[in-house]
């Protein structure tokens, strides 16, 4: 909404609406992964293409909302849900059943009479290029679903205080060089009074908000999960219109919210051996982050240990049996 809300003011400029969120998870989790001094457990260009895909995706479908409509962003963001499950399947080898394909439906047939209830009621305006606009969204949702399997992967293996920092940290190189090529000339011809800058800072503290729980979200229920669970928002912006734009809406929405509801329940429901496998798949991810943590703690103090040593010109061998440093 924040988003829809910059466009209506007439700033066109998805790529700086990000880079806000980039420079804040920059901030917040490098300094966190600077003060406890750990390695780097994923290479660094692997962070990099993951940066490149997010960037991208958040640009090309904030652009859309110039081309199309907001019913037709909506609608056809759910490709990513297909993308989601595809791709977790082949790469992840996540399993699914008739259950949750069942559930997934449900949910989308949720989200099909909110566009229904949105075209019956106001939002009837095709946009300028609707067609390139509707391409630019399904570009979009693919690479929003590449984004997230790839979280999910990292995210359950590493830990998701690197995930973010580095994240952020090249999210905002990539979006700042995007910036001075594509976007220079537009942010210069803005007006920054209270209605330009409100809505970039709003987006921002949003974004960087959602970022900071999509890993916890990822880890313990899944890309596709995530993406099910991301249509709801498609109910809350249909409430802020409600109450903030005072506009009136269909009575299929209430349906369309019950439906979306009724399909993340069923396909989030889990028999009792399907939750004690996934606890003990988070708890040995758990246990694995925070051996690391404490295997980098310990060489941060042998290394401080040999340093102060040096000092005194005091060299240490072996440790003998009973624990005990020698000194020559």
């Amino acid at each position: 909404m924040q988003s829809d809300s910059a466009m209506f003011s007439g700033i066109n400029a998805p790529t700086s609406q990000s880079l806000l969120n980039y420079i804040l998870l920059a901030l917040v989790y490098g300094g966190i992964l600077l003060y406890r001094r750990q390695p780097l457990t994923t290479k660094w260009y692997y962070y990099l293409i993951l940066g490149i895909i997010d960037v991208e995706a958040n640009y090309i479908v904030v652009k859309s909302y110039q081309y199309t409509s907001l019913t037709s962003v909506m609608l056809l963001d759910c490709w990513s849900i297909p993308c989601v499950i595809v791709l977790t399947w082949i790469f992840l080898k996540t399993k699914y059943g008739f259950r949750k394909f069942f559930g997934v439906g449900v949910c989308v047939a949720g989200l099909i009479l909110v566009v229904f209830s949105d075209v019956h009621a106001s939002d009837r305006a095709k946009g300028p290029k609707p067609l390139k606009g509707d391409l630019l969204v399904i570009v979009g949702s693919m690479l929003y679903a590449c984004s997230n399997v790839t979280e999910e992967y990292l995210v359950k293996k590493n830990n998701r205080i690197e995930l973010m920092a580095m994240l952020g940290i090249f999210g905002a190189v990539i979006s700042g060089i995007q910036i001075s090529i594509l976007e220079r000339e537009e942010l210069h011809s803005i007006k920054w009074n209270a209605g330009a800058v409100f809505p970039f800072i709003g987006f921002a503290l949003a974004m960087f908000l959602f970022y900071s729980t999509v890993p916890t979200v990822l880890k313990i229920c899944g890309a596709t999960m995530l993406n099910l669970s991301l249509l709801t928002s498609d109910m809350w912006a249909v409430l802020i219109r409600i109450f903030a734009y005072h506009e009136k809406v269909d009575w299929m929405y209430f349906v369309a919210f019950a439906c979306t509801a009724g399909g993340l329940l069923v396909y989030s429901y889990r028999s009792s051996k399907e939750a004690d496998d996934t606890a003990q798949v988070t708890g040995a991810s758990d246990e694995q982050s925070r051996v690391g943590d404490e295997e980098s703690g310990i060489q941060n103090q042998v290394r401080s240990s040999f340093a102060g040593g040096n000092d005194d010109q005091v060299s240490y061998k072996e440790l003998p049996s009973n624990g005990s440093p020698s000194k020559n």
